[in-house]
């Protein structure tokens, strides 16, 4: 079993994707991108990508395929097969058991369309039975600053969300509300990743940045 986050060390890409960005979608030269993918493949085996739109579909993987699947979510329960989910703010979920592995973009999007428990779901439908999670690094509750209208959205369907910043302005704990969702259906949440994407300059941040790259969560069977 593995899971792992990559950080933006250790690749080849320039300026504002030094050095390991993953994302192939976000600028960066297509060369430097494929290099550094070819590093964490030569690290972790054949990495099954996706293609995020902050949506709930789930994708269910037998085969890594260039192409990647337009999904929030990929599941495989076949050995050998790495997932990968990028991010530069939101948060890579990992889930494991026995029979099966996920990996989940979930953002405040993605929390309020259940993307990661109807992962969860699809999985026990798979016959996996004792599932654990593992949050990697996010932006944290006190540096995820939203506008009033965004704050009463997500607080009226996840009170426990509710954060500010340092300044008093409104702000959304998303680890903390997706970690209680979790455990409300009976996932046991491993680890919850401190580094904020905002405060530790070895993660990439699009909060912080604008122009960024792209790190990993990763997650094989």
């Amino acid at each position: 079993m593995l899971v792992t986050f990559t950080d933006r060390r250790g690749g080849v890409s320039q300026g504002a994707y030094s050095s390991l960005n993953l994302g192939d979608h976000v600028g960066d030269a297509s060369a430097d991108v494929l290099h550094n993918r070819q590093i964490i493949e030569a690290l972790h085996g054949p990495v099954q990508f996706m293609s995020q739109v902050h949506g709930d579909r789930i994708a269910v993987i037998e085969a890594t395929s260039k192409q990647a699947p337009t999904a929030d979510a990929l599941i495989t329960g076949i050995s050998g097969i790495t997932l990968a989910v990028m991010v530069a703010d939101f948060i890579p979920l990992i889930l494991t058991s026995h029979e099966a592995v996920a990996a989940v973009h979930v953002g405040r999007r993605g929390l309020l369309n259940q993307v990661a428990l109807k992962t969860v779901e699809v999985m026990r439908e798979m016959g996996a039975s004792e599932i654990s999670a593992t949050l990697g690094p996010a932006i944290c509750g006190s540096c995820y600053e939203v506008t009033a209208d965004i704050y009463r959205e997500v607080i009226t369907q996840y009170p426990l969300a509710d954060s500010r910043t340092s300044s008093g302005s409104f702000a959304l704990d998303l680890p903390k509300a997706l970690t209680a969702d979790l455990q409300s259906v009976g996932i046991s949440v491993k680890s919850v990743q401190s580094r904020c994407t905002i405060e530790d300059s070895d993660l990439f941040s699009y909060r912080r940045d604008g122009v960024t790259g792209r790190q990993a969560g990763l997650v094989r069977l």
